[in-house]
């Protein structure tokens, strides 16, 4: 019996304290990662290359123009030029990437007819056509990212249009519609064709973004007074499908869910309600963490402490609105880890739902 009892309190010991292996640590921390680049092609010697296999970086994310400088183009330029970048990215890589984009159709599309690509209309205009239509809409979409080598779209947008004033989801006509059944419907398509493509799906903003007034991009948004309990219902819907694989949390303040944080930093938000009480098993990947909404009131490492320890498995740094060096970020995690501030547990958790996704 005591024999029996050392090998448990062992293993348990071996599981939960942090690995000895400091290579290994900060790998774990590399596959929680997705960062942003600003070249359009990428060989063995590009510091891209070199961060993500000397980590082993869990993704990168595209964009084709620069936020702060539009006129300029960032990653992707032509369908040939893209369709290379994406191979090399893969090739030179000595593990599987997460190659993603924002492909939402309508306004909000990295792949754009000016480029060569085909044009796809927006959640809104989707809205308004027949389920067998938008079938073939999001079968074409699908295809051309298979096509151009992406495997996980942040994609679809399945916050409620609840606020008319709305600008960065309203009025970029961002949503399916005003009621659950609408965005579950359409959002369905989108997963199932997405999936037959080999493409993750990233379910987009929690906890609702859809009644919010501000751009989390700028700075802080409070949607206290405008939230509606009703903007959980997508999420309920399509996870009570189990066809979820990946969540996306938004920049938003809502004193109704949690009095200190905003949604991305909170634990009540992404474990107690997200996890707990909605019973959410997959993978949680935050919005860009550079957004305003968080750098201008956080240091580096209360974001990823809090991030992590919040119950978020993935990191999103687009780099778009700063510049992110990617030792820093992996020694501020691997510092936070070190000193028990960021439990190792989380870490070995956040890692086992990421497995899933290459599955």
């Amino acid at each position: 019996m005591k024999l029996f009892l050392f090998l448990c309190i062992f293993l348990i010991q071996t599981l939960f304290s942090v690995p000895t292996s400091d290579e290994n640590l900060k790998k774990m921390i590399g596959h929680m990662l997705i960062v942003g680049f600003d070249k359009q092609s990428v060989d063995e010697n590009s510091q891209l290359i070199k961060d993500i296999n000397k980590y082993e970086l869990g993704g990168v994310i595209l964009f084709d123009i620069f936020y702060n400088d539009r006129s300029k183009q960032k990653n992707i330029s032509s369908p040939e030029q893209l369709q290379k970048l994406t191979s090399k990215l893969q090739n030179l890589t000595h593990h599987k990437l997460l190659i993603s984009v924002d492909q939402e159709g309508g306004r909000v599309a990295r792949l754009k007819p000016s480029y060569g690509f085909a044009q796809f209309p927006s959640a809104k205009e989707v809205s308004n056509t027949s389920f067998a239509n938008t079938q073939k809409i999001y079968s074409e979409m699908s295809h051309m990212l298979q096509t151009h080598g992406f495997n996980c779209n942040f994609a679809p947008v399945v916050d409620l249009e609840i606020n008319p004033k709305n600008k960065v989801i309203v009025g970029l006509e961002r949503s399916f519609g005003t009621s659950n059944k609408s965005v579950t419907s359409y959002a369905k398509i989108l997963i199932k064709e997405q999936k037959k493509a080999g493409i993750i799906s990233v379910l987009k903003h929690f906890p609702g973004h859809g009644s919010s007034l501000g751009d989390s991009h700028l700075g802080f948004v409070n949607i206290t007074d405008t939230w509606d309990k009703k903007e959980l219902e997508p999420y309920k819907s399509l996870i009570a499908t189990n066809s979820v694989e990946m969540i996306m949390t938004a920049h938003v303040f809502n004193e109704k869910l949690d009095a200190t944080y905003p949604a991305t930093l909170s634990h009540n938000v992404n474990t107690k309600l997200l996890r707990d009480e909605m019973q959410y098993k997959g993978v949680v990947v935050s919005d860009d963490l550079q957004m305003k909404a968080i750098s201008s009131h956080y240091t580096l490492k209360e974001t990823v402490t809090l991030a992590i320890n919040a119950g978020v498995d993935i990191l999103l740094f687009g780099n778009q609105l700063a510049n992110q060096n990617t030792d820093e970020l992996i020694e501020t995690i691997y510092t936070e880890v070190k000193n028990g501030a960021i439990p190792y547990k989380r870490i070995l958790e956040s890692n086992k739902r990421i497995q899933v996704l290459h599955e």
